[in-house]
């Protein structure tokens, strides 16, 4: 068995406590979206060299807005770039966040599972005489093959 690199519990009130966290994220939030797979597909991508050119833009926009349509709002420009770069540290830290919570998921959950093939296998190998045949069975219910639905049909009678 390899070692248990994650040893720590969460308590029910730290759980709640990390749980109004994330609630309170969400409500200094609360114009977030939930885009479609379309809308994403649908949508301009800014990376690094896309904030440049939007910031010269906004300027141009600002200093020049005489050559605009109308309709162009100037003003939301601005405050859609301030808030893209307002919120990039943020998507930073949760990005980093979501990592190490998808790590640790990963690892817990394969110490756990480790140790239960384990458990499994000492019921099923040593635990014979000791009424443990019973739960080696139960447990060996996760390795059961289901059968395979490649079998021919039985023909259909006219």
């Amino acid at each position: 068995m390899n070692a248990n690199r994650v040893s720590a519990t969460l308590s029910p009130a730290d759980q709640g406590e990390v749980l109004a966290a994330i609630a309170t994220i969400r409500k200094k939030l609360p114009f977030l979206i939930d885009l479609t797979p379309e809308e994403r597909r649908a949508l301009p991508r800014m990376g690094d060299g896309g904030r440049a050119f939007v910031s010269k833009a906004a300027q141009v926009a600002a200093q020049n807005p005489d050559f605009l349509p109308r309709s162009f709002d100037i003003d939301e420009m601005r405050h859609d770039a301030e808030l893209f770069e307002a919120l990039q540290p943020v998507a930073l830290a949760l990005t980093q966040l979501q990592e190490l919570l998808d790590d640790t998921l990963m690892e817990v959950g394969g110490e756990a599972y480790s140790a239960a093939l384990v458990v499994y296998h000492y019921a099923k190998n040593s635990g014979k005489g000791q009424a443990l045949d019973a739960v080696a069975d139960d447990l060996s219910r996760r390795f059961a093959r289901k059968a395979s639905s490649s079998a021919p049909a039985a023909p259909a009678s006219s």
